[in-house]
């Protein structure tokens, strides 16, 4: 299994997935994380400006996680068999580690910001 998180910067989960062009892709095997790697993708590539297929670094995830993304992109995901995932968390690993632990606080798309707000009222 393949985890794709946004990460714009490098250190943080990014926001706007649809116009991300760095990722950091992590391989799972049997519920662990078995690999990380960045992949940079041309702005061509980017969900935004490709409305065919997906970018071939990107081909083989199941998962994406990000900060926000659009209802378009979210159904996009969903009929290619990717699973999309709106965070507030922003420790890629972090999220990642949440995620197959299946902890991961989970966001409707358009509405990370309420949600974020929500997570902060429950601490």
């Amino acid at each position: 299994m393949q985890i794709a998180v946004t990460s714009q910067n490098r250190r943080t989960i990014t926001e706007h997935a649809g116009k991300c062009r760095k990722f950091w892709i992590y391989d799972v095997d049997q519920g662990r994380v078995a690999g990380k790697r960045l992949v940079e993708l041309p702005i061509e590539q980017s969900f935004h400006a490709s409305h065919g297929q997906l970018a071939g670094p990107l081909a083989g995830i199941n998962v994406l996680i990000t900060a926000s993304m659009g209802a378009g992109l979210h159904h996009r995901l969903q009929q290619n068999g990717i699973l999309p995932v709106i965070t507030v968390e922003e420790n890629p690993d972090t999220a990642v580690a949440a995620l197959l632990a299946n902890d991961l606080l989970r966001c409707a798309p358009d509405h990370a910001h309420q949600c974020g707000e929500n997570a902060q009222h429950r601490h």
